[in-house]
């Protein structure tokens, strides 16, 4: 009974004190997008940290860097130590695409 009214007290409309504020960060990437692709940011958005973030990835766009297709680090450690232990080479190409060096790693776990 007492969850039940602790959860009716925290989604009330009216209380919003656990949303967080933008960051200044999220604020200047939000405005560079905006002001690139001639949008404008939702005042929701710039109010709460996680709209903020999810209007972000909606219109951040996909393919920014070069470097997108690369294996992260974590992903290239990983593949160079089982590549010690079961002493086989991870082939060159592997190093520039990640979903290659993904398909190297479920091979050779």
């Amino acid at each position: 009974m007492v969850n039940t009214a602790r959860d009716a007290w925290f989604n009330e409309p009216g209380n919003d004190y656990h949303l967080l504020p933008v960051t200044d960060r999220q604020m200047q990437f939000a405005t560079a997008i905006a002001t690139r692709a001639a949008l404008e940011i939702p005042p929701e958005a710039r109010r709460d940290r996680r709209r903020m973030s999810e209007w972000i990835s909606a219109h951040k766009g996909q393919g920014a860097s070069p470097f997108d297709a690369y294996p992260s680090g974590k992903q290239v450690s990983y593949a160079e130590r089982l590549s010690r232990q079961k002493r086989r080479p991870i082939p060159h190409e592997c190093f520039r695409d990640k979903a290659l060096m993904s398909a190297w790693i479920d091979r050779n776990r």
